[in-house]
C-alpha cells in the first residue's frame, strides 16, 4: 500500500500532462502511485499516459470508454486508488520540488489527520508565480490537528480540491465522492472540512496553479454555469443531513451568496440574456437555503440584500456604476502620475540652475537594490577619510535599513532624489544612473561596474539578441559619455570594459585599482569568520560549501543545475551547503527544507557569506573572480556550457583558466569531492595562477586608492601588483581544522591584523554578482 495515491484526471491538456506527470515522478518522497485518468481525451493525453505507464510502474493509466467530466474522472479514480492518503492533482497543474516529502513529513508529525491543507501559488504564462493571498490562514502555530470550527478562516482559503491531502479511509467512511458538472469541487470541499474529525496544515507552497492565457473551463461562457445550483443544493442536504452541522449552515449560506454575486458580475462566464435567469434562481436559492446567524462583510451587505429581494436591474445598475468608478479612479490616478512627473521634473530643472555642493557625494548600487558592493566600501572609506563630506545612498524604501547611520537615505523619484543628482559634486553608481540625469560642469561621476567580466557585456551584445533583449545601446553609449571615472578590477578588466563600453569623452579615466568590495576579504580576522559561520547556522567543524549559479538569459527562472539533496548526502555529514540564488531572481534555489541546505539568498552579504564558506561551487559567475581572493576551493559546474555561450557568450574560455576542477556533470562534481582533488595540489596550482591574473590589486586598499583619486584629487595614488604569495586573506577555519584546504597560502591570519575591526560591509552590505 503506497502512502499516497495521486489522482489526475486529464481532458485536452496534451501540451501540459507532461509538465504535470514529470513533477510527480520526480519528487524525491517515492512512495505513491499516480493513477492517470484519461477522460477519453480526443487528443494524445491517452497516449501519453500510456507512455508514462511503460517507463514508470508507479503510474497506473486508467482509460474511461466515454467522457464523464473531470468530478466523475475523479470518482473512477478514486475506485482504484489503494494509498493511505489522496492527492488530487489537475493535469495543467505541477507539484513543486519537495512537495509530498513536506507533505508526507507533517502528516506524520500531526497524527495522520483527516485533511491536511496545503498552499499553492498562481503560476502564469509570463514566468511569474503568486502565492495564494490567505497563505495567512495556513500558520502551523497552535494545536497540530483542529476541527473547521476551531479555525472557521480556514474557508477563505481557494475552496479546491486539490490543495488537500484527503486520508483514504475517511473518505471511503463518509462516502465522499464528485457531482457531475461544473463546480463540482464546491459539494466536496465543505462537506469533507465540516465532517472532518482532525485538520492540519502545511504553511509550503506545494502546487503550482497554471493560470492559462485562455483561463480554465470555468471562464468559458456556457450554461453550464449554472450548475451551480445544484451543487449548493448538495452542500445544504450533507448539512440537513447531519444536525450536528447545523451551525454551519448560515456561514455556507453568506458564502454561497458571494458565490453568486462574483458568478453575475464576471464578465465572459453566463450567456448573453441568461443574466435575468441566473440572478431569479439565485433569489429563490437565498428565500429556501436563508439562514440568520453569520453577519455578513460591510461591502457584500448590499449585494446579499438586493439578491435576497430580486433586484436585478437594481444590482446591475450599481455593479455598471462601480465599474464606471473603478474606470475614472484608474483615470484619475494616471493623471495624477503625469502631474508629480512634470513636477518633479520642473523641480530638477530650478535645482539644476542652483550650485553644486562640493561636500556632496549621492551613491547607488544594483538599480537601487540597497547598500551594497563597491559603492558602499567607497562610501564607508569616503567617510573616513573626506572632511565634511554628506553622503546619500538611493534605495528601495524596503532596503532603507541597509544603509548606515549617518547616510541619508533617498527613495528613488523623490524630490530629494532629483535634488541631489542635481547638486551633489560626486556620483557613485555600479549600474547607471537615471538616463534623464543631467552631468554638470563641476559633478564628478565614477562607474565602480560590479564584478569582473566573464560573459559578454555592452557593445559586444549587439550581436546576442537573447542577452540584449531590448537593449538601446544609443542610450547606453549616452550614459557612458558621463563618465569620469571607471574602475577596473585588472587589466583584463580595463580592456574589457574600454572596448564593451567606449566613452566619447576623452575625460574619462579609468582606475585600475583593485575592487572595493573586496577589500573585506584582507581585513577580516578569524574571529569574524567564525562569528559569521554561528549567525548563518553552520554546523561546528562542518565543511561549508557556497553553492551560487548566476543568471541565464535563456531563461526565466533560476536554473538548477545540480540535485542538491542527492549532492549533500553523497558527500556525507560532514558538508553543508549554502545556497544562494542570483539577485534577479526572487524564489530561492531549493523550496524543500533540508537540514544540511542553509539558505542565504536573503543574507544582506554575499561577501560575508563568503567568508563563512569553505569553499565555493559556481558555474560561470563573476563571483568566482572575487572569491578567489580568500584562496579557498573554488569548483566550477560547466554543465550548460554551449547553451550558455549561444546565448551570451563569454571572453575566454574558462577551461583554459579555470580558478579549480571543473565537472562537466553532477556526477563528474561529486568525483571531484570524493577524491579531495577539490583542495589537492592541482587546485591550489590552478588557483594561484588565476589569482595572479585577476586578482592583482585586491590588497585591502582599493576602496581607499579610490577615495584618494576621485574624492580627495591625489593624482599620486601608487598600485602595485601583488603577488598572491604575499596576500594574507583569512582562513576559513582555525589551522589544522579538516574544512582547511589545501592551499599554499591558508596560514594563519597575521598579527597585525588579528585585532582589526572587519569593514562595516561584513554585516550590512549587500554585493551580488551582477556580470
Amino acid at each position: 500500500m503506497p502512502r499516497f495515491s495521486v489522482i489526475v484526471p486529464a481532458y485536452q491538456v496534451q501540451a501540459y500532462l507532461d509538465e504535470s506527470l514529470d513533477s510527480v515522478l520526480t519528487q524525491s518522497f517515492e512512495d505513491f502511485e499516480i493513477i492517470a485518468v484519461d477522460d477519453c481525451s480526443p487528443d494524445s493525453c491517452g497516449a501519453i499516459i500510456d507512455g508514462f505507464a511503460a517507463r514508470d510502474s508507479r503510474v497506473r493509466p486508467l482509460h474511461l470508454p466515454e467522457n464523464v467530466g473531470l468530478g466523475l474522472a475523479r470518482n473512477a479514480g478514486i475506485a482504484e486508488a489503494t494509498g493511505d492518503y489522496l492527492i488530487f492533482l489537475d493535469s495543467d497543474d505541477t507539484l513543486a520540488p519537495g512537495a509530498l516529502r513536506a507533505i508526507a513529513d507533517r502528516i506524520g508529525e500531526t497524527g495522520e489527520p483527516d485533511v491536511l491543507v496545503y498552499d499553492y501559488a498562481r503560476t502564469y504564462w509570463t514566468g511569474e508565480s503568486v502565492r495564494n493571498t490567505f497563505a495567512e490562514h495556513l500558520t502551523e502555530t497552535g494545536p497540530a490537528t483542529f476541527t473547521l470550527a476551531d479555525r472557521p478562516g480556514l474557508l477563505k482559503v481557494l475552496m479546491v480540491v486539490w490543495n488537500k491531502a484527503y486520508r483514504r479511509a475517511f473518505v471511503e467512511a463518509e462516502g465522499f465522492t464528485f457531482p457531475p458538472g461544473y463546480y463540482e469541487d464546491t459539494p466536496w470541499t465543505y462537506p469533507v472540512l465540516m465532517a472532518a474529525g482532525s485538520i492540519a496544515v502545511l504553511d509550503q507552497v506545494c502546487v503550482g496553479y497554471r493560470q492559462r492565457r485562455q483561463g480554465n473551463i470555468l471562464s468559458t461562457t456556457s450554461r453550464k454555469h449554472f450548475d451551480i445550483f445544484d451543487q449548493y443544493d448538495r452542500v445544504f442536504a450533507f448539512i440537513d443531513a447531519r444536525p450536528a452541522l447545523a451551525a454551519w449552515r448560515p456561514v455556507i449560506f453568506r458564502r454561497m451568496l458571494d458565490h453568486f454575486s462574483t458568478l453575475f458580475t464576471t464578465r465572459g462566464r453566463l450567456p448573453h440574456g441568461s443574466r435575468t435567469e441566473f440572478f431569479r434562481r439565485a433569489r429563490a436559492h437565498c428565500a429556501r437555503y436563508r439562514t440568520p446567524g453569520a453577519p455578513a462583510a460591510r461591502r457584500a451587505r448590499l449585494r446579499h440584500g438586493l439578491i435576497r429581494v430580486g433586484a436585478h436591474r437594481t444590482y446591475r445598475a450599481l455593479w455598471s456604476a462601480k465599474l464606471l468608478r473603478g474606470r475614472l479612479h484608474r483615470l484619475t490616478g494616471a493623471v495624477r502620475r503625469v502631474a508629480r512627473a512634470a513636477s518633479l521634473q520642473a523641480y530638477y530643472r530650478i535645482q539644476l540652475r542652483l550650485p553644486v555642493r562640493a561636500d556632496r557625494a549621492v551613491f547607488a548600487a544594483y538599480w537601487h537594490r540597497g547598500y551594497a558592493c563597491n559603492p558602499a566600501a567607497i562610501e564607508a572609506k569616503a567617510r573616513e577619510l573626506v572632511p565634511g563630506l554628506h553622503t546619500s545612498w538611493i534605495c528601495r524604501p524596503e532596503d532603507a535599513h541597509t544603509v548606515p547611520t549617518g547616510t541619508r537615505p533617498l527613495a528613488p523619484g523623490s524630490y530629494r532624489y532629483w535634488q541631489a543628482l542635481a547638486r551633489s559634486k560626486y556620483l557613485v553608481n555600479n549600474v547607471n544612473f537615471d538616463r534623464r540625469l543631467v552631468k554638470r560642469p563641476g559633478q564628478v561621476l565614477l562607474q565602480t561596474h560590479h564584478g569582473t567580466p566573464l560573459k559578454t557585456m555592452g557593445l559586444d551584445l549587439q550581436d546576442r539578441p537573447a542577452a540584449a533583449r531590448s537593449m538601446d545601446f544609443e542610450r547606453l553609449l549616452a550614459n557612458v559619455d558621463k563618465w569620469d571615472f571607471s574602475l577596473s578590477a585588472n587589466r583584463y578588466s580595463t580592456l574589457v570594459w574600454e572596448k564593451a563600453y567606449p566613452s566619447g569623452s576623452a575625460e574619462c579615466t579609468t582606475l585600475e585599482y583593485g575592487y572595493p568590495r573586496n577589500d573585506l576579504f584582507q581585513r577580516a580576522t578569524a574571529a569574524d569568520v567564525a562569528r559569521l559561520r554561528e549567525s548563518i547556522g553552520v554546523p561546528e567543524g562542518a565543511i561549508a560549501l557556497l553553492y551560487a549559479p548566476t543568471h541565464r538569459d535563456y531563461r526565466r527562472t533560476q536554473h538548477l543545475g545540480l540535485d542538491l539533496e542527492r549532492v549533500v548526502r553523497e558527500l556525507g555529514p560532514d558538508f553543508v551547503i549554502l545556497t544562494r540564488a542570483h539577485y534577479s531572481y526572487e524564489a530561492p534555489l531549493v523550496r524543500e527544507p533540508h537540514p544540511r541546505i542553509i539558505d542565504v539568498s536573503g543574507h544582506p552579504s554575499v561577501e560575508a557569506v563568503a567568508l563563512a564558506s569553505d569553499a565555493l561551487v559556481t558555474d560561470y559567475s563573476s563571483l568566482m573572480f572575487d572569491y578567489a581572493n580568500l584562496d579557498r576551493p573554488i569548483v566550477i559546474h560547466s554543465s550548460d556550457l554551449e547553451a550558455y555561450e549561444a546565448a551570451r557568450g563569454t571572453y575566454f574560455d574558462l577551461h583554459s583558466c579555470p580558478p579549480g576542477a571543473i565537472a562537466h556533470s553532477e556526477d563528474e562534481l561529486l568525483d571531484i569531492f570524493a577524491t579531495g582533488h577539490w583542495r589537492g595540489s592541482r587546485s591550489a596550482q590552478l588557483r594561484a595562477v588565476f589569482r595572479s591574473r585577476f586578482c592583482p590589486y585586491d590588497d585591502g586598499h582599493a576602496a581607499e586608492r579610490v577615495v584618494r583619486r576621485v574624492f580627495l584629487d591625489d593624482t599620486d595614488v601608487q598600485v602595485t601588483a601583488v603577488p598572491p604569495a604575499e596576500q594574507r586573506p583569512v582562513p576559513a577555519t582555525e589551522p589544522g581544522s579538516p574544512a582547511v584546504p589545501a592551499a599554499r597560502n591558508s596560514g594563519t591570519v597575521p598579527a597585525d591584523r588579528q585585532a582589526a575591526p572587519a569593514e562595516r560591509g561584513l554585516a550590512g552590505a549587500q554585493s551580488v554578482e551582477g556580470t
